[in-house]
């Protein structure tokens, strides 16, 4: 039977579009840009800003059907959700949320293992005791309650985009223009350049990759019909902005031959600066960090949560707590299982594979709504988009997937 009519306790609906931007933004405007902008730079050159442009156009049509989907089915698990629908597949459901759940515990504990790190240098403390810190402290934090755990991270998605903010400021009005002049930055509309713009394109859609786990809080969503749609297309617009105009800053005031050389291409913009600029922009780094893992810890607990609700896993994993209405069962497993992953396995091999993992989830979702919508299976209650829009997500989401093998 459906484990979802069987549990008494509900998750609360408390979520409002602002929270859940903010929510979408710290999961998607994370690590990926504070590193990206140096490899899409050595591909593109000084046309790496219009490469995250691309990524955003073909991240979009993924998006919306999102978008759509997770206002039929304003749940936990939402991408298993919506197999389910549309595939009329248990195993499907199955099979669609463990990807998902485990791409964002593999990306939690590769991130926490970078926080640990910058730590590490600032405190001398062992990485190891660090990891556990961090993992046990975010795991409490989930435990919170949702209200509190996302004003959290919204609190910290704040920091992490102000020091954006600041490398966007200081790029182009603070430190010496020795980079690429904006004008050179527009590509003509022909040539060889195209082709190192395309693979620099491939490398910027990683860093949209995290929308989606707006979809896996969706049961916690104030009028999801409204919320959702409007939540996730403002953390898409938002973070193309901020990865334009970031990576257009850097390439302003950076020779681009030392850009595409370097690990974390954003301090470069402060190399200059003050010691206490240098210092407030790495606790930003850090702090950036530590909010990845508390995102990705919510977003597999409800996933594991949705699961055993609708009795895919064992019924332990949908207990709610009366008091902090949060998965308990499910937030103690994904914490148990990061800090796992975290000390004793090959953190860097598993995370490869996780954009694979997600692009696939991609594929499945969009053929899930191409399918509900063939079956006529609609009502005027949700959002709707065409269907050009999932069929452009499946040969989109496939191409990326199939490039990513080469």
């Amino acid at each position: 039977m459906n484990q979802e009519l069987q549990n008494p306790e509900r998750l609360r609906r408390v979520l409002t579009t602002p929270l859940l931007t903010l929510y979408g933004l710290g999961v998607t405007v994370g690590a990926g840009i504070y590193v990206l902008v140096g490899a899409t730079a050595a591909e593109a050159g000084p046309f790496a800003p219009f490469s995250f442009l691309i990524a955003a156009i073909v991240v979009a049509f993924t998006a919306f059907s999102y978008a759509e989907l997770s206002t039929r089915y304003p749940v936990s698990a939402g991408e298993a959700a919506y197999a389910e629908a549309g595939f009329r597949s248990g195993s499907a459901a199955t099979l669609t949320g463990l990807a998902v759940a485990l791409s964002g515990m593999v990306s939690a504990a590769a991130v926490a293992i970078g926080a640990a790190s910058y730590l590490s240098v600032l405190t001398l403390t062992p990485p190891e005791v660090l990891i556990a810190a961090i993992v046990v402290v975010v795991g409490l934090v989930a435990l919170w309650g949702i209200a509190q755990s996302v004003t959290v991270a919204a609190i910290i998605t704040v920091i992490e985009i102000s020091g954006l903010v600041f490398v966007i400021v200081w790029g182009f009005f603070v430190a010496d223009p020795n980079g690429v002049p904006l004008s050179n930055m527009v590509p003509a509309p022909s040539g060889p350049h195209w082709v190192g713009i395309g693979a620099a394109s491939l490398l910027a859609f990683f860093a949209f990759v995290g929308f989606e786990d707006m979809a896996n809080v969706a049961e916690e969503v104030k009028d999801p019909v409204r919320t959702m749609p409007k939540a996730i297309l403002w953390t898409l617009a938002l973070a193309t902005i901020l990865y334009v105009c970031t990576t257009s800053a850097v390439l302003f005031a950076v020779p681009i031959e030392k850009l595409a050389r370097s690990s974390a291409p954003l301090a470069l913009v402060f190399e200059m600066a003050p010691a206490t600029v240098k210092a407030a922009f790495s606790f930003v780094a850090i702090v950036a960090t530590l909010n990845g893992v508390l995102i990705q810890t919510i977003m597999a607990s409800r996933v594991i949560y949705g699961l055993a609700d609708r009795g895919h896993l064992p019924v332990a994993f949908a207990k709610v707590s009366h008091r902090t209405r949060t998965p308990v069962v499910a937030t103690l497993a994904v914490v148990a299982i990061i800090g796992v992953l975290a000390l004793s396995l090959p953190i860097t091999d598993l995370a490869e594979h996780t954009s694979q993992i997600v692009l696939l989830v991609f594929v499945v979702v969009n053929v899930a709504l191409i399918k509900l919508k063939l079956a006529q299976q609609t009502a005027s209650a949700h959002f709707h988009v065409p269907m050009i829009v999932p069929v452009l997500g499946v040969i989109t989401s496939l191409l990326l997937l199939g490039t990513s093998f080469l």
